[in-house]
């Protein structure tokens, strides 16, 4: 049995702008992935639309997907070293092969606070000049700036076999606001 898409809440009202404002959510987009495979295809498209400046915020359990769509992202990026878990050293940077920003891969599962307790990794500092991904963000990252995609990955609760993962991404801020997040379906 297939778990429901993530539900978004209500956008709220933008004003006389059909832009949304800072901090409220552009129409995003469902994915439904059946593999391994196709979310590491899911992160080589994302990282298309990336660049220096972008914040990614990875949620879901664990093992629903987060590292394997940040390993299709690092491939799309074209940058250096495996993408593996950060668990245990929290970040890890991975340059550009090329002219493209480097990758700062982040897992925040360990860490309780907020933006205050990842003061130390420097994020703000790294956050112009590279694509920042940090798993388990949520409530720990979102004061880096008003710009950000939300990536949520949700699968069956309870079986373990099932490859199947709903992903929805959603824009946050001006950044996102004409950006077509549709093309990630394709």
């Amino acid at each position: 049995m297939e778990a429901p898409a993530a539900a978004q809440g209500p956008a709220e009202p933008s004003g006389p702008s059909s832009a949304p404002s800072p901090g409220v959510a552009s129409p995003g987009v469902e994915i439904t992935v059946t593999s391994p495979e196709q979310m590491r295809e899911l992160g080589r498209r994302l990282a298309g639309l990336l660049r220096a400046g972008d914040l990614v915020m990875l949620s879901g359990e664990l093992g629903a997907g987060k590292t394997t769509l940040t390993r299709g992202l690092g491939e799309g990026l074209d940058v250096r070293g495996a993408v593996t878990s950060p668990t245990f050293v929290i970040a890890r940077v991975h340059p550009p092969l090329g002219d493209g920003p480097p990758l700062v891969h982040v897992d925040a599962y360990r860490l309780s606070g907020g933006l205050d307790e990842m003061e130390d990794l420097d994020l703000d500092v790294s956050l112009s000049d590279s694509v920042i991904v940090v798993e388990w963000g949520e409530g720990k990252v979102e004061e880096l700036t008003e710009d950000r995609l939300r990536v949520r990955i949700d699968r069956a609760v309870g079986d373990t076999t099932d490859e199947v993962r709903h992903v929805t991404v959603t824009g946050l801020g001006e950044r996102w606001a004409t950006a077509d997040v549709g093309v990630l379906a394709g």
